[in-house]
C-alpha cells in the first residue's frame, strides 16, 4: 500500500475544475491534476432528481495533504456539498510515486 491518494471531485464547469486543479498543483498539495468530461450526472438534491453535465477532476497527492486539499476545494467550489472522495492507491510505479512526493509538500 502506498501513501498516495487519487482524489475525485465533480465540478459544475471546466473552469472550476481547472481553477481547483491549478491551485492544488501551484500550492504543491497535488503533483498532478487531470480533467475529464463533460459527463452526465443524475442525482437527488433537496428532494428533487436533477440532471447536469459536470467535469471530473482527479488529483494525485500524498494522503497527508487531504485536509489542505479539502479546505482548498471548499474555498473554491460553488456547490454546497461538493462530491469529493479519495481512493487509496494500493500500488504505484515507484518512479511515479517518487515524482509525486518530489512535487508536493506534505
Amino acid at each position: 500500500m502506498t501513501d498516495l491518494l487519487l482524489i475525485r471531485i465533480t465540478c459544475p464547469s471546466q473552469r472550476v475544475a481547472e481553477d481547483i486543479g491549478d491551485a492544488a498543483v501551484e500550492h504543491k498539495l497535488a503533483a498532478c491534476a487531470n480533467l475529464e468530461g463533460p459527463v452526465s450526472s443524475t442525482y437527488r438534491w433537496k428532494g428533487v432528481v436533477e440532471q447536469a453535465f459536470e467535469y471530473i477532476l482527479w488529483l494525485k497527492a500524498p494522503k497527508a495533504n487531504w485536509d489542505r486539499i479539502e479546505a482548498l476545494v471548499l474555498t473554491h467550489h460553488p456547490y454546497d456539498v461538493p462530491a469529493m472522495v479519495a481512493l487509496p492507491c494500493l500500488e504505484a510505479h515507484a518512479p511515479y510515486a517518487a515524482w509525486v512526493h518530489e512535487n508536493t509538500e506534505s
